[in-house]
């Protein structure tokens, strides 16, 4: 946030961590819904809430607000992950990790809620779609399939309406397995994209080309750049939080205009 903050979830135990400029942590949300993908726009913490809604809590006395918990009458199978436009519209992926059967929706899928509440189911053919991003221009929408190797580009055409989507990379596999997925995914100012997978950190271009994997002591779930300058990629992994620092300059992403 603002003041250097950086959030992070940890989903077993139910809380929402931060961590504040001079490293010290602290509890910020406990229970948190088990809340998994986070994205801090101005004094707001957007939150997916894996037991079914999609969230805010305000950055100044931790509230939180209810911003969608329902499609078609039934609750949410698990928000994953969330990206927000500069409309005040939020993509958000709805895969069936821990969702409870039988699963509240019959698909998997990725929505939009634009900022007057409106929500759309956009994206229902992906098999677990988990990151989301958009590219900094905010004319391309990339999905991260957890339980397929090939990541997708979707044209956003207008806020909420997407073109057809296309294959934009293949993560490389570890040995023995074929349809390794990602997870979480964060984006430079170049356009870069940073997913993690069972194979580390794997970088690629904004035209689809590998630049090579970041390599870590445990699998990394989830990256966002921070820090001075947004130089910090932290990457989130199964016990533990890393701090890399880079050369590259970290998207921020505005949300929307006042």
């Amino acid at each position: 946030d603002g003041n250097g903050n950086l959030y992070f979830t940890d989903i077993p135990q139910n809380r929402i961590h931060r961590r504040d400029a001079k490293g010290t942590l602290t509890v910020f949300a406990e229970p948190s819904g088990h809340c998994n993908g986070l994205m801090v726009v101005g004094d707001r913490l957007l939150a997916c809430e894996m037991d079914g809604r999609l969230k805010e809590f305000s950055l100044v006395d931790q509230s939180p607000t209810i911003l969608a918990d329902k499609f078609q009458g039934e609750r949410f199978n698990a928000p994953n992950d969330l990206v927000i436009d500069q409309s005040g519209g939020i993509y958000f992926t709805d895969p069936r990790f821990r969702a409870p059967e039988p699963w509240p929706q019959k698909t998997e899928a990725v929505y939009y809620r634009n900022a007057a509440g409106k929500v759309t189911r956009l994206i229902d053919d992906r098999k677990a779609p988990n990151g989301v991003i958009l590219s900094p221009d905010e004319k391309t929408l990339y999905v991260i399939p957890s339980m397929e190797a090939q990541m997708y580009a979707y044209p956003v055409q207008s806020a909420g309406k997407l073109g057809e989507g296309k294959v934009f990379c293949e993560l490389a596999q570890v040995d023995g397995r074929e349809n390794g997925g990602g997870d979480g995914l964060t984006i430079d100012t170049n356009g870069n994209l940073y997913i993690t997978s069972a194979r580390g950190i794997q970088v690629f271009s904004p035209d689809g080309k590998t630049l090579g994997i970041l390599e870590f002591p445990e699998q990394p779930a989830n990256v966002t750049f921070g820090g001075p300058g947004n130089h910090t990629l932290y990457v989130t992994a199964r016990t533990s939080l890393y701090a890399l620092e880079t050369e590259a300059t970290g998207h921020r992403f505005p949300g929307p205009k006042k």
